[in-house]
């Protein structure tokens, strides 16, 4: 995908200005000022790799005339030390550009990376891994394409294209029930979620008949049951596992028959994947 979002634009300026500052004094001093090159991107690891793209239009921010020819795909496996990407054009400004072009692939092929893990623990059954709003501020567009480079799908976006009513929200508008029946009064398309914490909760959100109930931190043997429970009474209700999820649990919260399972860690805990640029010519 191409980068036409005027804020990812916005975001890679304001990237490259922390970086720059006034000038590269190291690279101005050293390296010839019409001196071409050629360098190319590594994996130093084995994963999964999301925003090339964000890559190419860093590189291109620095320098229009700047080659990038990107050699794999987003969402694709690479083992240690593959080329992902050769780019070509003055040396200097290919220095400049190097930094900040690393921190966005390593940030986001981190997250494919550990979004790929946990699809794989969760395959055979049908359990579908979803992202939150756990995400980097200013990076959310672009962590939530890299969740879904790594084989998983989005919650919602933000707070305007979904229903999901939390503890407080239950607090403020005086139950369950009485949550739902506003939020429907107010809704066009949107669908509505609740959180409940316990079996308690369960049976007041399923009167309540929303579109999808989140169990939150719930046991193992707790979510069997909630399970049962909606399924009894409502097979149209989608249920989402929340809270405590971990690459050594979650086959075991997919096996109780949730339809998602969601993780905070895949954006706000993912390690980044390591890269390098490699200057190769002169």
């Amino acid at each position: 995908m191409q980068i036409a979002d005027a804020n990812i634009k916005q975001l890679i300026r304001l990237a490259l200005a922390e970086d720059i500052g006034r000038k590269d004094i190291t690279s101005e001093a050293l390296v010839g000022k019409n001196l071409s090159g050629r360098a190319v991107i590594v994996a130093k690891q084995d994963g999964v790799l999301a925003g090339l793209y964000v890559g190419k239009e860093v590189f291109q921010a620095v320098n229009r005339r700047i080659s990038f020819k990107i050699l794999k795909r987003d969402g694709q496996k690479v083992k240690e030390g593959q080329r992902i990407a050769v780019i070509q054009g003055e040396v200097r400004d290919i220095l400049a550009a190097e930094r900040t072009a690393l921190n966005f692939l390593q940030r986001l092929s981190g997250i494919a990376t550990l979004t790929a893990q946990y699809v794989s623990r969760v395959k055979g059954t049908k359990a579908k891994t979803l992202d939150t709003r756990k995400t980097t501020p200013g990076l959310r567009v672009l962590e939530k394409q890299a969740v879904k480079a790594g084989g998983g799908q989005n919650h919602r976006m933000g707070l305007f294209d979904m229903f999901l009513i939390k503890e407080n929200h239950i607090k403020a508008a005086g139950g369950i029930v009485e949550a739902v029946r506003k939020a429907r009064l107010k809704r066009r398309k949107e669908k509505i979620e609740v959180e409940v914490r316990n079996l308690r909760e369960l049976e007041e959100a399923i009167r309540a008949k929303p579109d999808w109930i989140m169990l939150d931190n719930m046991s193992i043997q707790q979510m069997k049951k909630a399970v049962k429970m909606v399924r009894s009474a409502s097979p149209k209700i989608k249920i989402e596992a929340s809270g405590n999820v971990t690459l050594n649990n979650v086959r075991k919260i997919a096996l109780t028959g949730v339809d998602f399972i969601s993780i905070g860690a895949l954006t706000h805990s993912a390690p980044g994947m390591d890269l390098s640029l490699i200057l190769i010519e002169p």
